[in-house]
């Protein structure tokens, strides 16, 4: 039941951002499509609620139960900037707006872009592991709770390996092509 809740959840989300930016770029209705946006984390409310529930109705807590703190975490990490970002483009395609500014590509610029990144997996690392742990001392049996425990590890596991690669961009940042770095001195002065 989880896994299919978890499924419905992703494609309620994408359908959610879908209606929601053709609401406000397509139908021209700013508000209601931002309602809609909004609505969005109601989602990650349902799955929280329907796993807790499910525990509490005697669900042996297995890897459904951490997939779904998982998610969550990752929703609450990188929800936003994901919506953001798809925002700008359908701004730009649908609403006329001016091409959204892309990530730097080069140097330090990167290194902090990765690191900015880096940060919303970790909020997602922190939002999993609080909710595992919420649920271990729900289920309060040490010997029914050590599948969640082990999604702790793999929630810290993947920020590591992110953190890694992060940090890879500012110990060897990639350098620009000759006539690159003013462009992207430019493009830094534009963001701030």
């Amino acid at each position: 039941m989880i896994v299919a809740l978890i499924a419905a959840c992703e494609v309620g989300f994408w359908v959610l951002l879908a209606a929601g930016l053709a609401t406000r770029y397509l139908l021209k209705m700013p508000r209601t499509g931002l309602a809609l946006l909004l609505c969005e984390p109601l989602l990650e409310v349902v799955l929280l609620v329907a796993t807790a529930l499910d525990l509490k109705n005697g669900a042996e807590p297995n890897w459904t139960h951490g997939l779904a703190a998982l998610y969550i975490g990752y929703t609450v990490g990188h929800g936003h900037r994901t919506v953001k970002w798809l925002d700008g483009h359908a701004a730009h395609r649908l609403g006329g707006a001016p091409k959204p500014i892309g990530p730097p590509r080069y140097g330090m610029a990167r290194a902090r872009h990765e690191g900015k990144v880096w940060m919303g997996t970790l909020t997602a690392a922190a939002v999993a592991t609080v909710l595992l742990q919420l649920a271990i001392w729900y289920v309060d049996d040490a010997s029914r709770v050590t599948s969640l425990e082990s999604w702790r590890y793999v929630a810290w596991r993947a920020a590591g390996i992110h953190g890694l690669v992060a940090l890879s961009y500012a110990i060897w940042p990639r350098k620009a092509p000759a006539g690159e770095a003013e462009r992207q001195l430019d493009k830094e002065r534009v963001r701030r």
